[in-house]
């Protein structure tokens, strides 16, 4: 065996420990100096703890308080926050037109996928690049035109009168508060999943979640430890030691009961007026079968949790604004003899419940976290200041709806300020875009407002609401991506 160095000695060996500390103490220092006074960003306001490191925002995100955190740093720093060491959150109507807008002559800011997880097949409409996403977009857009909702209309009208069967059986004319939100989620994916797949998931049917709705949630909750991971090294490989096992299985069983339900839909052999009907004729144009199935996976996603999330809001609205919720009952019953008069079209003239579901979506906007873009190289100009490229950019949804310096009296549920009360002639309406905007905004938004219109309006006509007793301020909720909705027990009594 080799004789010990006789130069080395435990004195020397803690002044090289010492050392090497202290080299990394000051690279450490030197860093977070760089960052909080030199960096491009440095001249954009925030607390300096966000300015060196993503950690508060990952743990924010983890917890669920990442949208109620970006509306607190707004109201501290303004409408502009450097909430990460390259990210900036705004909330101005100009922001949305300098970041998601058409921008002719420049390249289009990308998504920033960090921010988004996958789903069973890969590419989406959702994170597709400029191409992709015109394609998925151009061969979806038919089954969201105009003539394709009025054949439509009689599968969705099919799927309201079951809701109503379903609450007046249930309810037993108040003796039982019913779970709205639960009730408004079955039937939002009934009729998504017809639309989709060509059947339903039979929610309505047996008054429960069927096993891929269920694990959708859970699923979406995975997604957001998975996105925390994405800035980390090596993250997606620590997957199954940070991501709770329960989510991970969850989102297995996802991904399983997605492919059988798109190989059903393949299987038809009768021709349908759906979201994959067109494409599947058009094969040549269309989708690939991984295509097929990561994008019926969002229409699904997109086109069920964000309705039920807007109709459980405005109800529960509804419900703590009693003067607003006797005008909304007295316009829809007074504009129709019976239920069978209420038709998406109809449904239109509707002018003050359709200000109350603006005022919901202002309030409680089914997105609440923002879609997150990334400025090209060589940087532009986000609400007339300069940005570099790379940084992420984007708007916080509910910290711009929000914000006094849009609206007045933000935190009130006061629908006429979509009605031309002089009141609010100073909000800045520019400012309200919970279906996004520009050539990315939710492809979805018609049917969703047809949904939605046709079903409060049917249970506002059928029903008296009054909220059940012991219930805590429902709207105090965290976000996962999507609110992480409580129960919303209601007395339901049959309008007489």
């Amino acid at each position: 065996m080799a004789p010990l160095n006789p130069n080395f000695t435990l004195d020397n060996f803690l002044l090289g420990l010492c050392a090497v500390f202290s080299l990394s103490f000051c690279y450490l220092l030197g860093f977070a100096i760089y960052r909080v006074y030199f960096h491009p960003l440095a001249v954009y306001p925030g607390p300096k703890i966000c300015a060196i490191t993503r950690l508060p925002y990952l743990w924010n995100l983890i917890m669920g308080q990442q949208a109620h955190n970006a509306c607190r740093l707004h109201q501290i720093y303004g409408d502009v926050v450097r909430i990460a060491p390259d990210e900036l959150s705004y909330t101005n109507s100009h922001a949305w037109k300098d970041i998601y807008s058409h921008r002719q002559g420049k390249p289009e800011m990308a998504k920033n996928r960090k921010s988004y997880t996958t789903h069973p097949g890969g590419e989406h409409i959702i994170i597709a690049n400029r191409e992709d996403h015109s394609r998925f977009r151009k061969n979806l857009s038919h089954g969201f035109s105009d003539s394709s909702m009025r054949q439509q209309e009689p599968l969705i009208q099919t799927y309201v009168n079951l809701l109503i069967r379903r609450l007046k059986e249930h309810s037993q004319d108040g003796q039982i508060p019913q779970n709205m939100s639960s009730w408004y989620n079955w039937i939002t994916f009934d009729i998504i999943g017809d639309l989709t797949f060509g059947e339903p998931f039979g929610c309505l049917d047996n008054s429960d979640y069927h096993p891929w709705v269920s694990a959708i949630f859970d699923n979406i909750k995975a997604g957001i430890y998975i996105k925390a991971l994405n800035y980390l090294p090596y993250g997606q490989e620590l997957a199954s030691l940070f991501v709770p096992k329960k989510l991970l299985e969850k989102k297995k069983t996802y991904n399983e009961i997605t492919v059988e339900k798109v190989k059903h839909r393949i299987g038809l052999a009768e021709e349908r007026p759906d979201f994959l009907g067109n494409i599947l004729k058009r094969k040549e144009k269309g989708f690939t079968y991984p295509e097929l199935l990561s994008n019926s996976s969002i229409l699904v996603i997109a086109g069920s949790e964000t309705t039920a999330t807007i109709l459980s809001g405005v109800t529960y609205l509804l419900l703590e604004t009693p003067n607003v919720m006797a005008k909304v009952v007295h316009e829809v019953r007074s504009s129709f003899n019976n239920d069978d008069e209420i038709t998406i079209n109809s449904a239109c003239g509707l002018k003050y419940m359709i200000a109350c579901l603006e005022e919901a979506l202002r309030i409680y906007p089914p997105a609440p976290t923002g879609f997150p873009r990334i400025v090209p190289e060589g940087g532009d100009l986000i609400a007339g200041k300069w940005v570099p490229g790379g940084t992420v950019a984007g708007v916080s949804i509910v910290a711009a709806h929000h914000s006094p310096g849009n609206f007045r009296d933000p935190e009130s549920f006061i629908p006429e300020r979509f009605l031309g009360d002089p009141r609010f002639a100073t909000d800045n309406k520019g400012a309200l875009n919970p279906f996004s905007t520009g050539p990315r905004n939710c492809i979805g938004k018609n049917l969703a407002w047809a949904e939605m219109r046709l079903i409060l309006a049917k249970v506002l006509f059928n029903f008296d609401l009054e909220l059940a007793q012991g219930r805590e301020n429902w709207l105090d909720q965290k976000v996962y991506a999507i609110w992480e909705k409580g129960p919303l027990n209601v007395k339901l009594k049959i309008a007489r």
